[in-house]
This record gives C-alpha cells, structure tokens and sequence, in this order.
C-alpha cells in the first residue's frame, strides 16, 4: 500500500494502480523503455491492472512477464467500463494513469487521478478529470514510487 498525506488534498491510502496501455504505458503496442522496471518495483506495494481496448493487439505479450493483471475491453463503452472497473477495485484506494477520452471516468472517479502527455498527446477532457498532469508514464508512475512528489504537486 502507498499512504500519503497530503495537506489539503487529503490522506491517500492506494492499494490499486489502474493504467493505460495504449498512449499510456506503450506507443503503437509497443511498451515504452523504462516502464517494465518501474511496473516492477510498484507492483511490490499494490496491485498493479492494466485496462485496454488494446488497439494493436500486442498489451498481453507485451506485459507478459510483468506482474500485473491485464483487463481487455470491448470496442464499445471502454470509459464507462473503466470507471466501473476501478469502482469494483474501491476507487478511493485507487490511482489511475491514462491519456485519453476514454480514461477520463476512471481518472475522475479514482482517489489520484494522473493524466500523460506523451507521444499520442492528451484528450482535453481527460486532463481536466485529472489530480495531476505528468510529462510521461516515467514521470507519473515515479509520483507513486516517491509519493513525497505528490505533497509538492498537490499542496494546497
């Protein structure tokens, strides 16, 4: 579990980490470098799921060796399935990462919501649904490996 308190914002108690696959955690299928290790070391605090409509139908082999659970998703609906994913999960013990449209529910309703900017770019609405706006999923998923990186960013 990851706890911080954060003044302010609130106390963060995260047992679950929801992300992206696509323009997330990967560009064009592909796991982006870096993510594997860091995926790694936060999977020995929380429970780590990956939540995708998989779009070049390479999340599962590519996340194969990865202690994490990988959730594929229906063409259709994949923000409502989403949001209700993490809130099966307890959405107030969960962090999510995403970047676009389709993350924005699950961003909004998760107790940390965290939005990239990366190659692919960022839906709008999915950086207003968002606590925190990373430069890319090194930087967001560093914010839960040291937590204090979150006291400076959402201090109120």
């Amino acid at each position: 579990m990851i706890r911080i308190a954060v003044p302010g914002f609130g106390a963060l108690a995260i047992e679950h980490v929801v992300l992206d696959y696509n323009g997330t955690l990967a560009v064009d299928g592909t796991l982006l470098p870096g993510v594997a290790e860091r995926i790694g070391r936060l999977a020995r605090d929380v429970a780590v799921h990956v939540v995708t409509a998989d779009t070049f139908g390479s999340a599962r082999a590519e996340l194969a060796a990865l202690p994490c659970e990988v959730v594929v998703l229906a063409p259709a609906g994949q923000a409502e399935a989403k949001r209700a994913f993490v809130e099966r999960l307890g959405a107030a013990r969960c962090a999510c990462v995403g970047n676009g449209r389709n993350d924005r529910a699950m961003l909004a309703a998760a107790a940390l919501g965290i939005a990239v900017l990366q190659a692919e770019g960022a839906s709008g609405e999915t950086l207003a649904s968002a606590d925190v706006v990373a430069p890319d999923i090194r930087a967001a998923l560093d914010l839960l490996l040291v937590p204090q990186r979150l006291v400076a960013t959402l201090r109120d």
